[in-house]
């Protein structure tokens, strides 16, 4: 295995040493602005960022969805066992991503400051000095979620959760803990990949360990006698293969001779700095990912409580699949403002912002009129019951209003990360679902009697509020240069 995996990497190596990085392509003069462009176009979106930034976002994409689909995977073999494998393994899915992998995500956000800021300052040492301070942080912190882990039996009890479903779902976690490590230390990996805006190479390392782990997990459920226990341990076996093959790309591949010199003990002094800027981020992903599964619980004791559930279920579903498409344009509008500010453009930095935010409402407006014509199909792969169909087709334009205004944030939060505002973002967060969204979620689902519909408004409600929260954040705030001396804090920042 271990030479199979090395002879991949170096094959992988050889097809994209000479690819010259994405976001150099910004600074080609013309890039779209010749005489033969088109004018219309140009008054509307600078062409040429953003296709910088549309070729950027794509591989991005790619991962994600790559990535994302390794525990789905696993999910729908242990599915096909039986309807409680079904259940317990959907219930442990959605628990490991609740408590630990949504979380590893938002801690690795500090990078995309750190390195994205010190890749444009040409600081380019300290990128991988980053890389293992923000490392050492998420191993520490995926120890504690491990623990919890072990106790998942009685916490999912405590819940009010059926008992055996409990049970079969903290075994599922419990042969998901080794993921978890390698979950974390791939999310570092990919930043740090990300900004240096090296992204094509990350679509070929994610489809690799996904190709191989459908096979994994097919030998250890319907082969072996694992059955059941094999679906989490596919889960681990593919996330290791995955973070092997990423971390034999930087160490053999010649595009890092500057950006990684070995690890280094160095790492241990910018520690705090990397705190101070991953735990506000790891707050910004969870307390947003967190008030989409209130609403589920919500919706599970609202009248007529099976139907309201899946009803809410399918949309928080599908508003997690049409942010996938957003995830890439949040990736290149973080790298290009990071870079941009790291080398004190603060003119160019903005101008990135501006294109990748017309770029996402154009996107949203693509995602949502494709729902608007074809929700019914898109329900029917839900659910075959004609009420449910029904019912999600009266939510269709309640899901199209959010989507718009999640696509907006999701750049905007890019930006956040981009600059270092992490902890204003984390506020803005904080009090628009739970101070604004959640209790109009609230009164309008209970008091109101508006149920499911009720639950949505009040998630626009916090996700509008959200999004004029940050569009203040990034106009009415200095744009600066964090603190990227060798040092063991993090200092003012910088004016530029």
């Amino acid at each position: 295995m271990r030479s199979i995996i090395e002879m991949t990497i170096r094959s992988i190596i050889e097809m994209t040493e000479n690819t010259a990085p994405v976001i150099a392509m910004a600074n080609v003069e013309g890039g779209g602005h010749g005489n033969g462009g088109c004018w219309w176009w140009k008054k509307v979106l600078d062409w040429g960022e953003a296709k910088v930034q549309i070729l950027f976002s794509l591989p991005m994409l790619l991962t994600n969805v790559a990535y994302y689909c390794i525990p789905l995977v696993s999910v729908m073999f242990a599915g096909h066992l039986g309807d409680a494998e079904l259940a317990a393994s959907n219930l442990a899915n959605s628990w490991a991503t609740v408590t630990g992998l949504s979380f590893m995500v938002g801690l690795s956000g500090a990078l995309e400051t750190l390195c994205g800021q010190g890749f444009g300052a040409k600081l380019y040492r300290m990128l991988g000095i980053y890389l293992q301070s923000s490392c050492l942080i998420s191993i520490f912190f995926s120890i504690l979620i491990s623990i919890l882990w072990v106790f998942t039996e009685p916490i999912l009890i405590l819940l009010h959760q059926d008992p055996k479903i409990s049970k079969m779902s903290a075994l599922y976690i419990k042969y998901l803990i080794p993921g978890l490590f390698a979950y974390c230390l791939l999310q570092n990996i990919l930043r740090f990949l990300q900004t240096q805006s090296i992204v094509a190479p990350l679509v070929i390392f994610s489809l690799i360990p996904l190709i191989l782990h459908i096979g994994i997990t097919y030998v250890l459920v319907r082969v072996t006698s694992l059955a059941f226990i094999g679906a989490p341990i596919a889960v681990s076996i593919s996330l290791w293969i995955a973070v092997i093959m990423l971390a034999g790309y930087v160490l053999f591949s010649k595009r890092f001779k500057e950006t990684w010199n070995g690890f280094s003990k160095e790492s241990f002094k910018h520690v705090l700095t990397c705190l101070k800027l991953a735990l506000p981020s790891a707050a910004m992903v969870c307390l947003e990912y967190w008030a989409f599964e209130i609403l589920v619980l919500l919706a599970g004791i609202l009248p007529n409580s099976e139907i309201t559930t899946s009803l809410i279920a399918m949309c928080v579903n599908t508003e997690a699949i049409a942010f996938m498409f957003t995830c890439g344009l949040s990736a290149a509008a973080s790298t290009r403002v990071s870079n941009e500010l790291g080398a004190t453009n603060i003119k160019k930095a903005k101008q990135a912002m501006a294109v990748t935010l017309k770029l996402s409402f154009i996107l949203a407006l693509a995602v949502v009129l494709a729902l608007g014509f074809g929700h019914d199909i898109w329900a029917g792969l839900f659910s075959d019951s004609r009420v449910i169909i029904n019912k999600y087709a009266s939510m269709t334009p309640f899901l199209m209003i959010s989507i718009v205004f999640d696509s907006i944030q999701g750049v905007l939060s890019g930006v956040a990360r981009g600059c270092g505002w992490q902890h204003h973002a984390m506020y803005i967060n904080l009090a628009m679902f739970y101070l604004i969204g959640m209790p109009i979620a609230v009164a309008l689902a209970f008091f109101v009697k508006l149920y499911a519909k009720g639950l949505w408004i009040g998630l626009i409600c916090g996700l509008s509020c959200q999004t004029v929260g940050l569009l203040l954040l990034v106009y009415l705030k200095k744009w600066t240069q964090v603190e990227l001396k060798d040092g063991d804090s993090f200092g003012d920042p910088i004016p530029v």
